[in-house]
């Protein structure tokens, strides 16, 4: 990053009051790495259900609507990452857009 560029981005993160990062405070800097990891674990979760759908080759139970909904919120959330360029926002709905699609994939094809 050039010098001009991040006194730029400096100038903007004081102009909207942004904290620092790494935040000095030990219970910030905490909630700032474990974030990622649940950004990351909680989608893997979903991957059970996929798991369930392939194996069993059953969707009973499973609600398309609903798994749609999902999906649609997944990819507006992963657009909103992607614009606000929130790496724990965009791994964790990249993860759940493939899920739910694996998920939709499954639901259509048996």
């Amino acid at each position: 990053m050039t010098h001009a560029h991040h006194h730029l981005h400096r100038r903007k993160r004081i102009h909207v009051r942004h904290e620092i990062y790494p935040h000095p405070n030990p219970w910030k800097r905490f909630l700032d790495r474990s974030v990622l990891f649940v950004g990351v674990a909680a989608p893997l979760m979903t991957f059970s259900q996929v798991w369930l759908i392939w194996t069993t080759k059953s969707t009973e139970s499973i609600s398309p609507s609903t798994w749609g909904m999902y999906f649609i919120a997944s990819i507006v959330w992963l657009i909103y990452g992607l614009a606000h360029r929130e790496l724990p926002i965009v791994i964790s709905n990249t993860l759940y857009v493939v899920a739910t699609a694996l998920v939709l994939v499954g639901i259509a094809i048996f």
